[in-house]
């Protein structure tokens, strides 16, 4: 699974937001401390607005924050509406489902919905506030996992 930068965008600006939930951020103060384009960060925080995530305040003293609590929007929520799926591959993919000429003999097809599965648990028991809680990965961290060179995930 790989989330596009348009999920990658609104996930970096739902947390700036949460860090503060009571705080209200100018477009500019969220496009320079998640390191996002304005013009596409303001398309993004329309979506968001229109979706009732977060509530713009108009004027020299406006901004944006969020609507809802972070204890309530999901990772999975947030992936599915900005990328539709979570599925690695169309065929084991409920929203965006493709016939695929080998379903029925396929053997990792299996392999994938297991996958697919895990990750919709993990993204659906994540929430925003949860996300404020993880601390950022290290290097060491991602060396620790076993995979050495030409073994990467």
């Amino acid at each position: 699974m790989k989330i596009s930068k348009k999920c990658d965008y609104a996930l970096r600006s739902l947390l700036a937001l949460a860090s503060e939930p009571d705080g209200l951020f100018t477009i500019k103060e969220i496009a320079q401390s998640s390191d996002i384009s304005r013009r596409f960060l303001e398309q993004i925080m329309l979506d968001m607005k229109n979706l009732g995530w977060v509530v713009g305040h108009p004027g020299r003293d406006g901004g944006y924050k969020l609507a809802i609590s972070p204890e309530t929007l999901t990772v999975g929520m947030i992936v599915r509406h900005f990328d539709q799926m979570l599925a690695p591959i169309e065929c084991v993919s409920v929203r965006a489902y493709e016939k695929c000429s080998q379903e029925k003999c396929c053997r990792f097809r299996r392999l994938f919905l297991n996958l697919r599965n895990q990750a919709a648990q993990v993204l659906d028991n994540t929430t925003l506030a949860d996300l404020c809680e993880f601390e950022p990965v290290t290097a060491e961290e991602l060396r620790e996992s076993g995979f050495t060179d030409g073994m990467g995930i």
